[in-house]
Parts: structure tokens; sequence; C-alpha cells
């Protein structure tokens, strides 16, 4: 089977939909040998993602004006190379499929990861709102099928853009095999020299942004003693949390971490005591996943798609109330049989999430397009 992938995400992302595209690659790479893997991309990266292999090769605009305009050439002219190429099936990895697949005969998958733009506007412009209901708009309906990373997406794909749910499949992604790795100690206390780690620390992990909801988590850890680690990159949101922890003279009780190599972070997370993830909203929340994996206790929202990442024995919180998030981070800190209990039942529902499943349902899927 020839599977083409829109891949720009997949060279030049780093987190989020970048990582979505590169397990899926990786997965169909280990689990479905026999299948060539065409990888449609606008430009060479700066930093190298994927190696072309026996059954790997990217593809790049041929003639110079389309390298000139490469994000033009992906709307739609890349049709014409995507005919040339005698693909099986085209996977939309982010919620785009270029113009003139359905006349053209191409059999079409996409993926949409949430439709947040549209359940949470306030955390958009009108312009970006605006592109991205037109992109994912007609990304849906070319498609023959849709795969949506979660129940919830899905139910936001039914309730606003209007299509048939027989058209959607739930197909849940899987994460980076380095968080499902056991670490020495040696590794483990390089780490922990590394970026200063406290013996017993809070862990969160995400872009600093407002619908992730960290200024909450932060003052719920006032006057508890308890430290919190933040990983991730910062939007001007994140202007408050600092403001908030200087104003507080928390400066010792919080640290922040920016670009940290995977295999690094994957040893953060199985050095933490507790993860806890009380975003608003999300599409899915991988590093809920990634800190199962880790064999770490979850603390995370109580509706929206974080039940269906998290599993029945985590604990849920309303992430708009600091009291609750506060006292179940003192309930795990202060019962070790309780946290336990959490890691190994966390592993056994994680599991569903494992890469064997993931190729299944996607290989699945395409023999039905086909």
């Amino acid at each position: 089977m020839r599977i083409g992938f829109e891949a720009k995400r997949v060279f030049h992302n780093n987190t989020g939909l970048g990582n979505y595209g590169r397990d899926v690659i990786r997965i169909l790479k280990e689990h479905s040998p026999i299948c060539n893997f065409l990888l449609y991309n606008t430009k060479p990266p700066k930093t190298k993602r994927i190696e072309n292999s026996r059954n790997i090769e990217t593809i790049y605009p041929i003639s110079f004006f389309w390298k000139k305009f490469s994000s033009l050439w992906r709307l739609g002219p890349v049709i014409k190379q995507i005919k040339n190429d005698h693909l099986d099936i085209y996977h939309g990895l982010s919620g785009e499929v270029p113009y003139g697949l359905k006349k053209n005969n191409v059999p079409t998958v996409v993926t949409i990861h949430d439709l947040i733009f549209l359940s949470h506007p306030q955390y958009y412009s009108f312009f970006d709102r605006f592109i991205y209901k037109k992109k994912f708009n007609h990304a849906v309906h070319k498609a023959d099928k849709v795969i949506a990373i979660s129940e919830q997406t899905k139910r936001d794909i039914i309730k606003y853009l209007n299509i048939d749910k027989k058209k959607i499949e739930v197909i849940y992604q899987g994460c980076n095999n380095a968080f499902k790795e056991t670490y020495g100690d040696n590794e483990k206390e390089e780490v922990k020299d590394k970026y200063n780690l406290p013996l017993e620390f809070i862990l969160n992990v995400g872009t600093i942004e407002e619908r992730k909801n960290v200024l909450t988590l932060v003052k719920a850890i006032k006057d508890t003693g308890f430290h919190l680690i933040l990983v991730g990159g910062e939007k001007g949101y994140a202007t408050k949390v600092h403001n908030f922890i200087k104003e507080n003279n928390m400066q010792s009780q919080v640290s922040f971490l920016k670009n940290v190599p995977t295999k690094d972070l994957a040893i953060i997370y199985q050095l933490a005591t507790v993860f806890c993830y009380p975003s608003l909203c999300e599409g899915f929340g991988i590093p809920i996943i990634e800190a199962l994996f880790s064999g770490l206790p979850v603390i995370t929202t109580n509706f929206g798609c974080f039940p269906e990442a998290a599993g029945p024995t985590s604990l849920y919180v309303d992430p708009t109330d600091q009291n609750q998030i506060k006292t179940k981070i003192k309930q795990l800190f202060n019962d070790p049989e309780l946290r336990t209990t959490m890691k190994i039942s966390g592993l056994a529902y994680v599991q569903k999430f494992s890469d064997e499943n993931v190729a299944k349902n996607l290989m699945n899927l395409y023999k039905k397009v086909l």
C-alpha cells in the first residue's frame, strides 16, 4: 500500500501536531513494513526529523516557482505530484487536505485533533477562527473518512461541522516510546542535577497559555510548600503566571523549563511525584498518557476528553477550583500507597494507547476507504 501524508508539521512543528504525525509514521513503519510512505513537505527542515529509508520518501515541490511559493503548493498544486505518485490513500495528519483530491479520485482520510477554536472561541482571533473553519470544513467534507482523536472531538465535529457520525472514527493516538522506557538511577541522577530538581515535585507539561490554566495550579500550591515544575513554551498568558509568583514570593517554589529533549522529559516524568493537568480544554491531552506510561499518578480535569485519556483511577477536579486541586495534591503526597495503586492501574489502562492498537486501527480504517 502506498500511503501519502501531508507532512509539513511532521518536519516543522516541535510539539503537538508534529509529534502526532511523527508517531503515526513511526508506528506504521514498525508495524506495517510492507507499506510505502510518501511525505509531502514544503521545504527542507532545519532539524532532521525523519530519515528517508527503503519505504519512506520525502516529496518536495519540483519547480522553482512552487519551491518559492511552497505554502500555496501544498493547498492544491501538490495534486499533480500526488497523481504521479499513484497513491492508494492520502492522509491529512493535521486537519488539512489539498483541494482537488476528490475530483481526482484519491481516497482520503483526515485527522481532526480538536475544534477548540469553535468550542472556546475566546482563545482565538477572528481571523484565525475564519481560516481554521474554512480549512476544516473543506477537509471533513472532502475526505472519505474522518479520524477524531477522542470521543470529545468526535462530538464537536458532529456539532460544529455538521458531519454524519458514520463518517467519523475515533482512533486514539499513542506517544513517543521514550516515555515507555525504564531509566536507571545514574541517568535519573544526571537529569535531576542538570535541571536542579527537588526530591519530590508536581509536574505539569505543555505550553503555558490561558486554556492550560496553569495560574490556577500555581495558586493552588501557594502556602503548601510543594514544588511545581512547569515544562513548556510560553505565550503572553505566562506573564500573569510570573507576576503572581513574584508578588507572592514563590520563586523558589515554581521552576520553568523550556526546550527539554524528549529523553530528559521522559526521565523528569519518572522523577516526579504527581502529574497535575487542570487544563480547560484539549483535543485529547497527550501529556496525560505520557504520565501514565511513566508510572506517574495523574490529577486532571473532570470533563471533556480528560477522563478518556486518564482512565477510571486517576483523580479528577473542577479545574477552576483551586481548593479542590490543592486537596487532591495533598492527598497524593500524603498517601504513598494510593500513589502506588494509581501507578499500577494507570499503567494497565494506558495500554489501550499502545503502538500495536494505533497501527491496527489505522490500517483497518485505510482498508475501509480503499
